[in-house]
Order: C-alpha cells, then structure tokens, then sequence
C-alpha cells in the first residue's frame, strides 16, 4: 500500500470518526435525524451516531439579543414615524424550532417586523409615546402566541428609539415650550393671590390694633431711614389722624 493510499484511508477513518462522535456544550442540544425522520433530542455532551445514517442538527439553547432595524409606522393620527426594537427570545423545544419551521430565527425577525407596524400602527402618537411599557407588553404577548408552536419563548421585547419628522419635533418643542410659559404664569398668579390674601390678613389684624398700627408704622419709617434717603419723613401720630378717619367713614 503507497503512502498516498495511507493518507486516503486515515483520513476516510477520521471522518467517520467525526461523523460518529459529536460532543455538544451545556448550552446547545442536538435534534437527531434517522433516515430523515426525527428520533429524538440529545445532548449535551457526547453524542454517539450511526454513520451515514443519523445526522445531529445543533441547536443553540442561550437566550437570543434580535435587533430590529428601524421600521416604517403610521400611527393612528396619520403620523410617519421610524421605530426600532430589541427582542430577547430563546429555543425551549429544538424539535420544534427544526421541524415545525424552515428557519426560526428569520422567522421570528420577519414576524417582529410585521407585529410591530401592525401594533403601533394602533396607537396615536402621544399614546405611543406615553405608553411604551403597555405597548412593549402587548408585543411581547403577541409574538409569544405566535411563536410558541415554534416551541421559541419570547422573554421580552423593547422599544429603543422613535424617531419624529423634523416637522413634529419642532411643533413638539413649541407646544412644550407654551406648556412651560402656561404653567410660569400660573405659578406667579397663584404666588399673587397668596400674597394678596396675606396682606388682607395682616391689614386685618392691624386694624384691630392701634398700637401694632402705630409699631408697623415706626419700623416701616426705619426700613426707610436705613436707605440713605435724604428725604426727612416726620411720623404723623395716629391719635391725630383717628378723628378724621372716623368722620369720614360716618
């Protein structure tokens, strides 16, 4: 036997030997084929087959990151939006996911695309935007409805980015900015009405009291003199000015 014959023979033993002995991490299982037909699950770890007659299809277990690229929505106020997700999804059945579906993984990207126009397509663009936990919710149980024949668990789906015309962004940030100015307003009225209602309270209770009166009066001239006014104010007395407050209110 020539050398050349040895080489064609350890290399026809090594193949089967690989296609013999398959070993399989934790995280992956092993859908067996017999003649075509599905004969069971195995793995992980080593795997024994008959040669030429099974085939070990690998299939990865861990949780799958799906991005979905940015999507055309028109919402339900007619508004053209671009949304993107992520969807965390995982293989609870190899069986399933290699018989019951040609590719799961494109599958499942092409069915997220559709599920996720379809759904927010639903919804008017303030509730889109005020309600991503709701909607991130329904279309988790969408696909999970849908896929789980595939024998895939959808864990969770995220809505990343929403992207707005450049048109709506502005009359998005005018409306907020007249929202701000609204409530300004708002809080300095509210501000004017304590303060009104504080100093009818005090006028109140000044009036009921001469002498407070007269106190409030000195301490106001004081305020001033601490000014460095060069204007000389004479306090007039209260007993004074009393008789013609009362002729006038009679």
């Amino acid at each position: 036997m020539g050398f050349s014959a040895v080489i064609a023979v350890g290399a026809f033993i090594l193949f089967v030997l690989a296609n013999i002995f398959k070993i399989l991490p934790e995280w992956e299982r092993g859908v067996v084929l017999r003649l075509g037909r599905y004969v069971g699950t195995r793995g992980p770890g080593l795997i024994i087959l008959v040669p030429f007659i099974e085939r070990l299809i690998r299939v990865d277990t861990r949780t799958v990151t799906l991005d979905i690229e940015p999507q055309d929505v028109i919402t339900k106020d007619n508004v053209t939006i671009k949304v993107n997700a992520v969807i965390y999804f995982r293989v609870l059945r190899p069986d399933d996911a290699i018989n019951r579906v040609e590719n799961y993984f494109v599958a499942t990207t092409q069915l997220a695309q559709t599920t996720l126009r379809s759904v927010l397509g639903q919804y008017e663009l303030d509730d889109l935007l005020a309600s991503r936990e709701e909607i991130n919710h329904t279309l988790q149980d969408i696909l999970d409805k849908a896929t789980e024949p595939w024998g895939i668990k959808i864990s969770m789906v995220e809505t990343k980015q929403i992207d707005l015309p450049t048109d709506m962004q502005k009359a998005m940030a005018r409306q907020a900015e007249a929202e701000r100015e609204r409530r300004a307003k708002v809080i300095n009225a509210e501000g004017e009405l304590q303060r009104a209602e504080k100093l009818a309270q005090a006028s109140n209770k000044l009036a009921e009291s001469p002498s407070a009166l007269q106190l409030a009066y000195l301490q106001t001239l004081n305020e001033i003199t601490d000014n460095n006014m060069k204007t000389v104010i004479f306090p007039l007395p209260m007993d004074l000015v009393a008789p013609f407050l009362e002729k006038k209110d009679s």
